[in-house]
């Protein structure tokens, strides 16, 4: 269960939200809140007012792996291997059980090969899969990708899709900018000015969006 009560940070404005649903897209337009609302969630910003709750604990209490739009932002080592290692090895985790959990992210994402390779020289699609075996790593009890999608080929964003549909994660809050994508997500937040405007599954709220560009394209093909 995901619980906001009261939440007023920078122009966030939710009174009271809860979701008990494990694929959540977050959508609406650019400036709506939607990255803010992902910050205070994963626990990267603390609320100004109010509350979230992940799982019945505050953020800071949860294992939350974080996918931002811009892996050159986030990335901070410069070898992959250890880029990926920063989880466990924050968590002191012991050499053995690092190692595994490095290698086990990294065949799961689909980039072994990459495990020695430096982060400058990879492409933008690699260093976003990178990004996602690191979050994954972790072994995170809640996933959040911001707009982690919107600059990848279509192969690598599937490929996205898929890792992130076979996550072990009790919920993933994703941002995208897909209709498509967040179509096929158990629940729908669509955000507007700062709050929830609308919410429920992608049939509830794609109902009150039909005449607008935020309607998926694949349901106006084949509905």
């Amino acid at each position: 269960m995901i619980r906001i009560t009261d939440l007023r940070h920078r122009l966030l404005d939710v009174p009271d939200l809860a979701v008990d649903a494990r694929h959540i897209a977050v959508i609406g337009p650019n400036g709506s809140g939607k990255t803010t609302l992902l910050s205070v969630c994963s626990g990267i910003e603390a609320p100004e007012a109010g509350s979230v709750r992940l799982l019945g604990r505050p953020p800071s209490a949860v294992k939350v792996g974080w996918v931002g739009e811009f892996p050159d932002r986030t990335l901070l080592f410069s070898r992959v291997y250890d880029e990926i290692a920063a989880t466990p090895r924050f968590r002191h985790l012991p050499c053995p059980e690092t190692d595994r959990m490095v290698r086990a992210a990294a065949g799961v994402v689909g980039i072994p090969h990459l495990l020695g390779k430096k982060i400058p020289a990879l492409s933008g699609g690699e260093k976003a899969l990178v990004a996602l075996a690191a979050a994954c790593a972790g072994d995170p009890e809640v996933l959040v990708l911001d707009e982690a999608d919107s600059h990848l080929d279509g192969v690598t964003a599937e490929r996205v899709r898929r890792v992130v549909q076979e996550s072990a994660a009790a919920h993933v809050l994703w941002c995208t900018q897909s209709m498509d994508v967040a179509a096929t997500a158990d629940y729908v937040l669509f955000m507007e000015n700062g709050r929830v405007r609308h919410h429920g599954t992608p049939e509830e709220v794609f109902s009150a969006l039909e005449e607008t560009c935020f309607y998926p394209t694949i349901w106006r093909v084949c509905r």
